[in-house]
């Protein structure tokens, strides 16, 4: 078993996400819309062909124009087996978006906390500009950090917390006395347009460094690195990743990035309920295997 899930189970999930990304490709194909792997999936794209053998999930980016059209495209032209999942959704934590597969369930105990019907999904990050004035930039990711942090813990006080022992208990209390406080403070609607007013600039005061504030732990990109895009090959398809693959992949993993990292590295993001449509827990089930 590999982190939760047994072989044939994560094969399965690994596949079921592609047939959505097609969906996904096909439709940014038919509207120009501009897009690429991101992430975790680029790295498995450029080292192995296709998905990193134990991933679990597939991570898309946009810069925010073609995210935003993407959105309204989405809306009124996805697969009927398809729906779309965004920040003002009831339930959803992250400041990006998600492409579901109805019927479906992908069940994490944060979902459960928030009451949100996750269907296995791919996830889908807008990038945005740093300004180019450096006091303004560490703004942006300061308002990003918090109001993430806020909406994760607004909708549950189960937050993964990495510290063990003593300070990771202190932690986990702490979440669990903020989360009650943030739901009389604030409401969803709230949240999000605290999160989108703070890295908001004016056009002219944008460098030429994106990130997705989403998640802005990683080092901001610079968007000749980005675009225009290249192919890259990715479980037999062609699709499309940033235009210096190589050199972005030793910007965010490192110059060793070609090399595997030790088991105990090697993370998931196993849920507690995996239904591919029959109304089976598949984790479950792999536990008795």
């Amino acid at each position: 078993m590999a982190h939760g899930y047994t072989n044939e189970v994560l094969r399965n999930l690994q596949l079921t996400e592609l047939e959505i990304l097609k969906v996904a490709a096909n439709l940014c194909s038919k509207y120009d819309i501009t897009w690429f792997l991101d992430g975790g999936t680029a790295l498995g794209a450029r080292r192995h062909g296709g998905f990193i053998p134990w991933d679990d999930d597939i991570d898309i980016g946009m810069p925010r124009e073609s995210y935003e059209r993407f959105l309204s495209v989405a809306r009124k032209n996805l697969s009927p087996e398809l729906y779309l999942v965004t920040p003002e959704a009831p339930g959803v934590a992250g400041q990006f978006s998600k492409i579901c597969k109805k019927g479906t369930r992908f069940w994490t105990q944060e979902t459960i906390d928030a009451h949100f019907d996750q269907g296995i999904f791919i996830d889908v990050f807008p990038y945005d500009y740093m300004s180019g004035d450096i006091k303004e930039s560490k703004r942006q990711l300061a308002e990003a950090k918090k109001w993430s942090r806020i909406s994760y813990l607004y909708h549950s006080a189960n937050i993964n917390i990495p510290d063990k022992g003593v300070r990771g208990a202190a932690e986990r209390l702490a979440c669990h006395i903020a989360h009650p406080l943030l739901k009389a403070l604030f409401s969803q609607s709230q949240i999000v347009a605290n999160f989108n007013k703070g890295i908001s600039i004016p056009q002219e005061d944008q460098s030429s460094l994106m990130i997705t504030f989403a998640y802005p732990y990683y080092q901001p990109i610079d968007k000749r690195m980005m675009f225009p895009t290249s192919d890259v090959e990715f479980e037999g398809c062609i699709f499309p990743t940033y235009y210096d693959i190589e050199a972005y992949l030793e910007e965010m993993y490192g110059e060793n990035w070609t090399e595997l990292p030790p088991f105990e590295q090697r993370k998931t993001h196993a849920p507690l309920v995996l239904d591919f449509g029959d109304g089976v827990n598949a984790i479950s089930a792999s536990n008795f295997r």
